[in-house]
């Protein structure tokens, strides 16, 4: 369960630079979300950031694990539909 957390921390704080240095996240994002590139950088940021605290703490991280996997599927789908 320590690197599940460790892991979670490590998303939330991903998801906490989205708002830091969202310039970073530009190229990444694009791919997925070419309209709006940049709303959509701040809500990634906001789910990762979510998802992260939610594996982190005991009570939520099967939740988190669950929308972990989710998210994953959702970004790759919507990367593939937009190339």
């Amino acid at each position: 369960m320590a690197l599940i957390r460790a892991a979670g921390l490590v998303l939330a704080a991903t998801g906490a630079a989205h708002f830091a240095v969202p310039k970073a996240f530009e190229p990444i994002s694009k791919a997925a979300f070419p309209q709006d590139t940049e709303a959509w950088i701040k809500r990634n940021g906001a789910t990762e950031l979510a998802l992260g605290l939610a594996m982190a703490t005991d009570r939520t991280r099967k939740a988190g694990l669950a929308g972990v996997a989710l998210y994953t599927l959702w970004l790759g789908a919507r990367t593939a539909a937009n190339r």
